[in-house]
């Protein structure tokens, strides 16, 4: 597969982590081992995943890691959408970490099928 920091989608994956925790460094330090923990990682699990991935070898290892990554980032969308209604952040806040999570959401779907997965 070569090198797994020239994929897209790990580098968009690694954008994605680095707004992750940004955001949840405004969270209140009560969700510090609540919410802020669970979505820092779910976002290093995407790019770790991804990363494992691609080291293993075969396009059928690679596309079953990926879809975990994919996993991962629902997860991180669905808490990113509670902490909003759990007035923990903002719509506005949110936004740029839910705009970096579709577009990894769409490179992993694009990686997956072109791998066969």
């Amino acid at each position: 597969m070569g090198n797994y920091r020239d994929l897209e989608v790990w580098k968009a994956g690694q954008t994605l982590a680095a707004i992750t925790y940004r955001v949840t460094s405004q969270f209140p330090s009560a969700e510090r081992f609540g919410l802020t923990a669970q979505m820092r990682r779910a976002a290093v699990s995407i790019v770790s995943n991804i990363a494992e991935g691609a080291g293993r070898g075969t396009d059928a290892q690679l596309a079953n890691f990926l879809r975990i990554a994919r996993g991962s980032l629902r997860e991180l969308e669905c808490q990113s959408l509670l902490s909003v209604e759990l007035g923990l952040s903002t719509a506005e806040a949110m936004a740029d970490l839910l705009d970096a999570n579709e577009r990894v959401g769409k490179l992993l779907h694009g990686l997956i099928r072109a791998v066969g997965g």
